[in-house]
């Protein structure tokens, strides 16, 4: 595997690292996460298609883009990759509401599965899509079981739209599938969310798709201004230091899901995944020594699958966990790269959601407020 990275800043392209021997004609993929406006007013992708012509080139919006062991904005990183003994097959679907969701699962398995499949990662629009159904199709879809890991798109803190596109600029209600082929790509995959619970297990007793109305039959959103007690007031801000953890049956490991909104009127919670009825929740609060050592934790995971260095790492981690570490932000990246070592090619953004299975051997999972890693190393 040869990697090239640069990156857009300060409206000029800086030169970042390139592997010996590396040619920008047999570059397979291209991956670009940039800042929403940045991206809408820069014609990113006929540079990209100069420079690369013969690859896929993925362009996605952030939160906050991740290189050089650090957390950016306003930037655009660009990695491409250009693979020795692996194969790359790209597709995009677009959707125009939530509920197509599971239906775009189900074109991408239809487009990407194969013998071969080695590992899926994905990049989807983060405004639009139910996460939760776009990865139960897959679950239940592909063939055989490989990795799925990705992320949706951010756009900051400020909840407008996401863009995602494929061998376009990119666009609104855009999902793109990424495939690897070959027996000879490794890959390593970690996810770890690093929050303290606290409190009883309760059940969902109302709820539709993403908006949680009532907990044990009382409303939802009194309930949890009952145990956010004096941080009651900052809502909804201060939502973003207590997600609350969620399983789906009793037997199921906790997916942490971050809330949205807050509505008075109905007292209920909208939350950045679904929240069936019947699912099991607790309240949960930040600590911020464990949030930088669940990187650490994620980081270590994806690479215990891979049993050496890995060559490339995308970090994918959460909105919420930015705005909540503030100026410690950073330690969560530089805790990752203390794992990897220098010699991995690193790069990620801040997203809307995390895809990721919690385990080797897990189907794959929609994660809030986690740090989602996984490594690439060709044999």
């Amino acid at each position: 595997m040869k990697l090239n990275q640069s990156v857009y800043k300060d409206q000029a392209w800086n030169f970042i690292s390139e592997t010996p021997g590396f040619l920008a004609d047999n570059v397979q993929l291209v991956l670009a996460f940039g800042e929403r406006f940045l991206l809408e007013r820069f014609d990113l992708y006929d540079q990209l298609r100069a420079r690369y012509p013969n690859a896929d080139i993925v362009i996605n919006s952030t939160s906050g883009e991740i290189y050089l062991d650090k957390v950016h904005d306003d930037s655009i990183i660009v990695t491409a990759i250009e693979f020795e003994k692996t194969a790359v097959r790209t597709v995009q679907i677009d959707i125009s509401k939530h509920t197509e969701s599971y239906k775009a699962g189900e074109k991408i398995a239809e487009a990407l599965d194969a013998p071969d499949l080695s590992a899926l990662f994905l990049i989807s629009d983060g405004s639009w899509v139910n996460g939760s159904d776009l990865i139960e199709a897959l679950n239940q879809l592909l063939k055989q079981p490989v990795p799925v890991s990705g992320g949706l798109a951010g756009d900051g803190a400020r909840f407008e739209r996401t863009v995602v596109g494929l061998n376009q600029n990119p666009a609104a209600g855009k999902i793109v599938g990424i495939g690897f082929y070959g027996h000879d790509l490794k890959v390593g995959h970690g996810s770890m969310g690093g929050w303290d619970v606290f409190g009883p297990e309760r059940e969902v007793t109302k709820a539709t798709y993403n908006v949680l109305y009532q907990i044990d039959d009382k409303h939802a959103l009194d309930l949890y201004k009952e145990y956010l007690g004096k941080y009651a007031e900052s809502l909804p801000s201060a939502a973003l230091l207590f997600p609350l953890s969620m399983r789906t049956t009793a037997e199921s490991e906790p997916l942490v899901r971050t809330i949205l909104a807050i509505d008075e009127e109905t007292k209920s919670m909208t939350f950045a995944g679904e929240m069936p009825e019947k699912a099991l929740v607790r309240f949960m609060k930040a600590n911020f020594d464990r949030l930088i050592d669940a990187s650490a934790t994620a980081a270590n995971t994806s690479m215990n699958q891979l049993h050496f260095a890995p060559e490339l790492a995308i970090l994918v981690s959460c909105i919420g966990r930015k705005l909540v570490l503030g100026q410690r932000t950073e330690e969560e990246v530089e805790a990752a790269r203390e794992v990897f070592g220098n010699n991995a090619v690193m790069t990620g953004f801040y997203s809307y959601g995390e895809i990721s299975p919690l385990q080797s051997s897990a189907r794959c999972e929609l994660h809030n407020q986690t740090m989602t890693v996984t490594v690439f190393s060709e044999n």
